[in-house]
This record gives C-alpha cells, structure tokens and sequence, in this order.
C-alpha cells in the first residue's frame, strides 16, 4: 500500500512537471470589424448630411453656416451689437427647443425649461456646447446637428432614438461672468 502510494505521487510529479506549452489566448478582433463600422459610420453621416443639405436648400430665405465641428446653423435673430460671446468660465442662461428633422416637435422650450450652463465646465449636448459659443447675448439660432454632434448612438434614452440628427433652435438670453473663477 505504501509502494502503491509512492509510485502515485511520483507518476503525479512527473507528469506535472512536464514541458506543456501555455496556450496562447484567442483574439477576435479583426481588422475586417472595424472596417465595417467605419463604411456604417461614413454611410450614416452621409446620409444625414444629404437630409440636412436637403432642408437647406428648400429654406431659400436664410442663410446657413457651416460649422468646421461638422453642424450648419442659421440666425433667426442677430445682434448686430458689439457683444461678448460666452467663454469659458462664463454662465449662458438659455432656452431651446429640439425638433426632428421633418420639423416635427420632440422637445418644447415649456418641456426643457430655461437652462443655466457653465460654458465649457458642464457636460451638454456636444453640438450645443459649441454652438452657445458663437452666440451673442439677445440672439436665437438654430442649429441642424448630426446624430453624432446630438445625442448618438443612444439617443437620449426616452423620445429621441439612436443616431438621430435634430433641429435645436437656441435663444441666449443672459452671459454672465463666473464669479468664483476656478480653473480646471
């Protein structure tokens, strides 16, 4: 019995102190997957930007800017004053309004109540968090966001869906100093 035991524990020793090679992990990302989701994100963005080409060209009474962030906007109202624009550090009070773009009400300036925003401090809407900062005290645009420069792939979880572009149009009623001007 004891032999018997030995002879185990030996056998056991040998054959786990084998040269066994560790098996290399398995890798699944391919280069053929994200080159797919980039052809779906060019295929996207170009559709959206022939939607949003589109209701610019039927608007033939204003004139639509072009955003180097990849948005186009027009002035509703422009103040031909000279005004600051909101920096950062600066508090925009403002109201808005998003609608889709067949024009369609989605949020009202009732629904979205007036905001306050600590330009460049806070996390908004990415194409808001820009577009605030080209406006002037007393002005209204509106902007026409792609999905990526809106709410994105998610949506914004409740009425509008994924990769959805929209029309925002903005009213900048107050900029303010930040009077405990901290930096980050």
């Amino acid at each position: 019995m004891k032999y018997s035991i030995y002879i185990l524990s030996l056998l056991f020793m040998l054959t786990s102190c084998s040269k066994q090679q560790a098996r290399k992990p398995v890798s699944y990302t391919e280069s053929s997957f994200i080159k797919e989701s980039i052809e779906r994100n060019k295929k996207l963005v170009a559709n959206e930007e022939k939607l949003i080409d589109d209701i610019i060209k039927k608007d033939t009474l204003k004139e639509y800017i072009a955003s180097a962030k990849g948005y186009w906007y027009k002035y509703d109202t422009k103040n031909e004053e000279v005004l600051p624009n909101p920096k950062r550090g600066d508090i925009a009070y403002f109201d808005y309004e998003i609608k889709d773009l067949t024009n369609q009400l989605i949020y009202s300036k009732e629904e979205l109540k007036s905001q306050e925003y600590y330009v460049d401090k806070e996390n908004i809407l990415m194409g808001l968090r820009d577009g605030i900062k080209l406006m002037k005290k007393g002005e209204t645009i509106t902007f026409l966001f792609p999905s990526h420069m809106a709410y994105g792939y998610r949506g914004d979880t409740k009425k509008i869906g994924s990769n959805e572009p929209i029309i925002c149009t903005v009213t900048l009623n107050e900029i303010k100093p930040d009077t405990l001007k901290t930096e980050n």
